[in-house]
């Protein structure tokens, strides 16, 4: 887990921007405590999660250690600026470094994200688009779980279209393609 939590660095954040950066999104207060970073970040889980679990910063730093496998951040690390707090299991942690490292991620096991205040407006299809009025699926999640799988083939029934009710596969055709599963019903902004 520390090495998983050691591979987000500024830097690599910083190298990944370009894989998932999206428009329109709030800055974060240069001024929160961490005391406010650790409160939302907390929100983005069930509390019997984010009670226990580590809370890190979007820029890696530790701001709480914890007694379980999550680990909360107060924004999308790999999206400078944003404030959509998530909580991830082991398996989602390996996810976003390999994201940042731009090294292939593979997994045996099923893996849990949770963003329970929220997500960014992005494109379904491709996560390198930065403009909202390219033609493309953009689609902007409520409270939502997200999960990993070992293989495509089980995700071959899901729907790629974010408004078709349900579950869907957000970035199907990459190799960051995961599972959406909504908790609120989104508007249609295409």
């Amino acid at each position: 887990m520390e090495l998983l939590l050691k591979a987000l660095t500024p830097l690599n954040i910083g190298a990944a921007v370009a894989i998932v950066a999206t428009s329109g999104l709030a800055g974060a207060a240069s001024a929160e405590s961490n005391d406010e970073k650790i409160v939302r970040a907390m929100s983005a889980a069930p509390a019997d999660i984010s009670a226990n679990a580590t809370i890190m910063d979007v820029d890696g730093t530790i701001l709480r250690e914890g007694s379980n496998d999550w680990v909360c951040l107060p924004g999308v690390g790999l999206i400078p600026g944003d404030t959509h707090p998530m909580c991830n299991d082991p398996v989602w942690m390996k996810w976003m470094a390999s994201v940042a490292a731009g090294t292939e991620f593979s997994t045996d096991v099923v893996g849990v994200s949770y963003m329970l205040q929220g997500d960014a407006l992005v494109n379904n299809d491709n996560p390198m688009a930065t403009d909202p009025n390219d033609g493309g699926v953009w689609v902007q999640d409520g409270p939502h779980l997200m999960m990993l799988f070992p293989n495509m083939e089980m995700l071959a029934d899901l729907p790629r279209d974010p408004f078709a009710g349900g579950p869907y596969v957000m970035w199907g055709e990459t190799p960051l393609a995961h599972v959406m599963a909504p908790i609120e019903t989104k508007e249609d902004t295409n």
